[in-house]
């Protein structure tokens, strides 16, 4: 059975400026209802150049516990690089239906890999406005370039070229989380794997939508994986939760927004908070964001850091492999 795409939805659904039933949320989702207009709370933005390794550990820290969310400039990946990622990625999404089919997750797999609409179970069986395309762009032998496009021709080396400026941003945020625990630079990412951490991209493409206050994007969610590094295009529409309210996220050029994951709440026994966000979608314009999901490897055992467990601090999470988390997270199951 063929699954109906988004973007095929979206542009029947602009004719008729309505959106079909099980797109529209319930009255505690709806963005026009939920969404704070207040004064909204500056996220925090950190400088990643800073030479004082100190200072930036603390920002870093802080940030990870008061928000889990913040944006980083001067990363040091030329923009340029930036750009042909973000133009690959366009140009895959505007291909004919039938080409980016040749992509799509195969039913059935256990893999997230290929191209999609449903990602996880939703409650009341309501759907997402977004499609997506996942692949792993890190290390080489966890890359299955079946699901990396061959149109536009440039897609392999932009994708490539991207991920090996990431891996230098992802190192120097690693080293700060874990000096910011009071640790030496190197031990979480010993214990997500080091050199084994794999990078999955995902492309998500949300198209205009006649009714952008009543639907979402990405339904309220936290990130399974250690960090999530995101490029965004300049359409806004990530809102985080925090003090109860949910308050839009500024776009800021050339910046990179990093979420604090599931794994990395886990291994600092809760000191740094996974972010709670969603998304929201735009009625004229086409919103897209590139996340790249750093996992460790499906097999590793991820749980509080020993060094931060104590009597007076006992573990608040149980260690479970990757796999085991993710399975329960997928299927809405007790951890």
């Amino acid at each position: 059975m063929e699954v109906e795409r988004v973007q095929a939805i979206a542009s029947l659904s602009v004719r008729k400026n309505t959106i079909p039933l099980e797109f529209i949320r319930s009255e505690k989702e709806q963005p026009a209802i939920t969404t704070f207009h207040g004064p909204v709370p500056e996220i925090p933005t950190i400088d990643l150049s800073d030479p004082d390794q100190e200072k930036l550990a603390r920002a870093i820290s802080d940030a990870s516990q008061n928000w889990g969310l913040f944006q980083v400039v001067n990363h040091g990946i030329p923009s340029d690089v930036i750009s042909k990622l973000q133009s690959v990625g366009r140009d895959f999404f505007e291909l004919p239906h039938e080409e980016k089919e040749a992509y799509a997750k195969p039913p059935g797999a256990k893999t997230i890999e290929g191209y999609g609409t449903k990602l996880q179970k939703e409650v009341e069986g309501k759907k997402s406005w977004v499609d997506h395309l996942f692949h792993k762009i890190w290390p080489p032998s966890s890359i299955n370039y079946h699901f990396w496009p061959k149109n536009p021709s440039s897609y392999r080396e932009a994708n490539e070229e991207y991920a090996k400026w990431l891996r230098g941003v992802v190192d120097k945020l690693f080293t700060s989380l874990s000096l910011g625990l009071g640790l030496e630079g190197h031990v979480l990412k010993d214990a997500v794997g080091g050199d084994e951490l794999e990078y999955l991209m995902k492309i998500n493409y949300y198209p205009p939508c006649p009714r952008p206050d009543l639907a979402l994007g990405v339904v309220a969610h936290t990130d399974m994986s250690t960090i999530t590094v995101l490029v965004p295009n300049e359409v806004a529409g990530l809102q985080v939760f925090k003090d109860d309210h949910w308050f839009d996220a500024k776009y800021i050029p050339n910046a990179l927004i990093v979420h604090i994951g599931d794994q990395i709440e886990i291994l600092s026994n809760g000191k740094y908070k996974s972010v709670l966000h969603r998304t929201t979608v735009n009625k004229e314009k086409t919103r897209m964001s590139w996340p790249v999901f750093c996992e460790p490897s499906p097999e590793l055992v991820m749980g509080p850091l020993p060094q931060l467990v104590s009597e007076e601090n006992p573990a608040k999470y149980k260690a479970k492999k990757y796999k085991d988390y993710v399975y329960c997270k997928l299927n809405k199951l007790p951890q």
